[in-house]
């Protein structure tokens, strides 16, 4: 995959989730599919060569671990490492996305309790909520 070359989180994210099928692995892997069998039938139409593929990348980037499951031959099962979990708010993001902008709307979030569409909000652990104009992006150093 091409790398993006620019000092943005943005980019360098893009850089290590964001070739074409990986979001939609690691989002099948949290929703509990664990083994490659698993992940080949729940990912409709990715190819076996790139399934492989990004899985051995997710696990070089500490995305995902492999637990060997059977000896003979070896099978494993993935799961998320704690940085693969903190993808959640990604994936939620984009499921809140889509139900408001695509025509059609396959996934909703709501809350488990009562139903309700969920809503993002932000959140100041100093002083309380905070609105998006509120919200500023600066660089580490300042």
């Amino acid at each position: 995959m091409k790398q993006y070359n620019l000092h943005c989180n943005i980019a360098q994210t893009l850089n290590i989730i964001g070739d074409r099928w990986s979001l939609l692995i690691l989002h099948q892997i949290f929703l509990g599919s664990e083994t490659y069998k698993e992940l080949l039938e729940n990912l409709e139409g990715i190819p076996t060569n790139l399934l492989a593929e990004r899985l051995k990348t997710m696990e070089s980037d500490n995305l995902i671990e492999r637990n060997i499951y059977q000896s003979h031959p070896p099978r494993y099962k993935y799961v998320l490492t704690e940085k693969g979990r903190e993808l959640e708010d990604v994936f939620n993001s984009l499921i809140m996305w889509g139900q408001k902008h695509l025509n059609k709307c396959y996934k909703k979030l709501v809350h488990g309790s009562c139903g309700s569409v969920i809503e993002h909000r932000y959140y100041c652990p100093k002083c309380g909520s905070v609105s998006l104009n509120e919200l500023t992006v600066i660089n580490p150093e300042e």
